[in-house]
């Protein structure tokens, strides 16, 4: 990455006014927004953040009407395969007890994990929003980070317990994990990639994969996306329409959970 394509790192210091922002927005209060009467919604949080960083936007989703349920992280450092297995087992519960499809919402490493899941059962995921997830190019973020990354690599490496090992990046450990990832969704699962030109720790064109069916632009920082009334509204329409189709194309509780045994 050059000099000159660099993130803006500096920009993600404005979280604050971002949650600002957003908090004196009609849309936090879920002024515009259906109810979802219960739509199960799952949210995975990004690299070295934990499912608290996703609170605001889990307290709003909860205010609009939808169950969401935790992806049980505390730091995202752990092995692609390993996490996205036990990301799968908390899916899965989450759709039986609902009886219908779970929408997925990862931000950044979490985009990631959201991907593979809805590739790997999409009879457990109705669609997915990524919020600044480098889905095109992994790796294509502000030297900073990609430093933190492969720091984590070397502690996994040597045997730190619960990161990702440099095997997971250039080896055969998650192989598949990223052969999943390069790939399209199925047919019968809806895809919103939202992404800004002002991440500063992500490369943007990174965000636009050619599988979202729907990629939207927002005026944030990386870590702002998930605080930014304009994503929200882009996420309520989203999941609406996940629901809808779910809804319309009259799949049964029963048939959840059934592409296990070929998973």
């Amino acid at each position: 990455m050059s000099a000159l394509s660099q993130p803006p790192i500096w920009r993600e210091s404005r979280l604050g006014l971002e949650a600002a922002a957003l908090v004196r927005d009609p849309v936090y209060a879920g002024a515009g927004v259906p109810d979802a009467n219960g739509q199960p919604v799952f949210l995975i949080p990004g690299f070295l953040a934990g499912d608290n960083s996703l609170g605001l936007m889990t307290r709003w989703l909860r205010r609009t009407g939808h169950h969401t349920r935790k992806a049980g992280i505390r730091l995202n450092v752990n092995c692609s395969a390993v996490a996205t297995e036990r990301l799968t087992e908390r899916v899965e519960a989450l759709a039986e007890s609902r009886g219908e499809r779970v929408a997925v919402i990862g931000q950044s490493r979490g985009g990631t994990f959201a991907k593979v899941l809805a590739i790997r059962r999409p009879d457990l995921v109705s669609g997915i929003v990524t919020l600044g997830s480098p889905i095109v190019e992994p790796l294509a973020v502000h030297p900073l980070v990609r430093a933190q990354v492969y720091a984590v690599g070397l502690l996994g490496t040597l045997g730190a317990p619960g990161l990702f090992r440099h095997s997971c990046l250039w080896g055969g450990c998650c192989k598949s994990f990223f052969e999943d990832l390069a790939g399209p969704l199925p047919a019968e699962t809806g895809y919103l990639s939202i992404y800004s030109k002002s991440d500063g720790v992500v490369r943007w064109q990174a965000c636009l994969d050619p599988a979202a069916d729907e990629r939207l632009e927002v005026k944030a920082s990386h870590c702002g996306m998930s605080l930014n009334a304009g994503a929200y509204r882009a996420i309520a329409d989203a999941l609406e329409r996940y629901r809808s189709a779910d809804l319309a194309g009259g799949r049964p509780a029963s048939a959840i959970g059934a592409g296990r045994a070929a998973a």
